[in-house]
């Protein structure tokens, strides 16, 4: 049985290195396709600082766009990051960037109007993408960051991850009904509505929603509460829902990479996780909710207060492979400096 186990585990890995160089080859692709001034505005070093420009509203960027690109190049963009991401969250991804427009007719913007614009969502890439080098790559605009980073030919992190929605649940027009992070929702409240009333005391730390998710652009995304319902204070069944609902998040990527970060979740103890609410207890447009999953290595927040609670944003944070975590960016610095 352990020979199986051993291996299966070995299979395993080797599947996740090939997925990892066919990651490399895709961003040499993308790269090889930029003209040499689109390189200039595209390529950093990995340990420039432009790496932990995190954030997800509307501003000024750096990095290629879709609106600077063309066909070919954005097709090649688009299966960088589909080769990150799991089918179901490169879904949401194409989705939120298509909601600009929605938003921007909520909105009553004029056609020259281009703070909505779906066209401005930005590539860049850190380091140069090989199985034998320290990079990493970013795509980023507004609802959305996903960064990567990679030691030769493993993955070693996908974080912080944003993903946001507004509105939440369209309201009007013709795409009424759409809800994008419905399973974000959902499965939050699947996790509250298990509770009884002495859970629920534990659980709800605060009837009042915050304003945002508390990491928000945060470098460290670190929470120093203790705050909430133990893992350890459920049972079996909401034991269940807690980690179906940790794994909608952990499952917007690759399905080997949601393993091993599945794997490092549980390896850092289940038991020390707590499930926090603040806000609502209502699932439905106009009542403001926050939730909170952390644990030891990890911290998930969703948070729906904005525009009258219809407005979604949503994270997850690796407290040690956050950017790639500072012991890949001291490898990196290392090698350079042995060069």
């Amino acid at each position: 049985m352990k020979k199986v186990f051993l291996t299966i585990l070995n299979i395993c890995l080797i599947i996740f290195i090939v997925n990892a160089q066919d990651v490399v080859k895709k961003a040499n692709n993308f790269i090889d396709l930029l003209s040499t001034e689109q390189k200039t505005g595209t390529l950093f070093p990995f340990d420039n600082e432009e790496r932990y420009n995190f954030h997800f509203v509307p501003f000024v960027r750096k990095g290629i766009t879709f609106n600077d690109m063309n066909a070919q190049q954005t097709e090649a963009g688009l299966a960088l990051l589909r080769a990150c991401l799991s089918e179901t969250a490169y879904k949401k991804a194409t989705d939120i960037v298509a909601m600009e427009v929605v938003l921007k007719e909520i909105e009553n913007r004029k056609p020259e109007d281009n703070y909505r614009d779906p066209g401005n969502y930005h590539f860049s890439i850190f380091g140069i993408p090989s199985s034998k080098t320290i990079w990493g790559w970013r795509f980023e605009g507004h609802h959305i960051s996903y960064n990567f980073s990679f030691d030769k030919k493993m993955i070693v992190s996908g974080t912080p991850g944003f993903m946001g929605s507004n509105p939440a649940v369209v309201l009007t027009g013709s795409k009424k009904g759409k809800e994008i992070l419905k399973e974000e929702t959902e499965e939050g409240f699947q996790v509250l509505n298990s509770l009884d009333p002495q859970q629920l005391k534990k659980a709800i730390i605060d009837t009042i929603a915050y304003k945002d998710i508390l990491t928000f652009d945060k470098r460290n995304a670190e929470i120093n509460s203790k705050l909430g319902l133990k893992y350890t204070e459920l049972n079996e069944n909401q034991q269940a829902l807690l980690l179906k609902l940790i794994k909608v998040y952990v499952n917007r990527y690759t399905h080997l990479f949601a393993e091993s970060m599945l794997k490092d979740i549980q390896a850092a103890g289940l038991d020390n996780i707590l499930f926090a609410w603040a806000g609502t207890t209502i699932n439905q447009v106009g009542s403001p909710t926050y939730y909170r999953v952390q644990g030891p290595s990890f911290i998930i927040e969703y948070d729906n207060t904005q525009n009258n609670a219809n407005h979604i944003h949503s994270v997850i944070r690796d407290l040690k492979n956050d950017f790639g975590g500072d012991a890949l960016l001291n490898h990196y610095k290392q090698d350079h400096a042995n060069k």
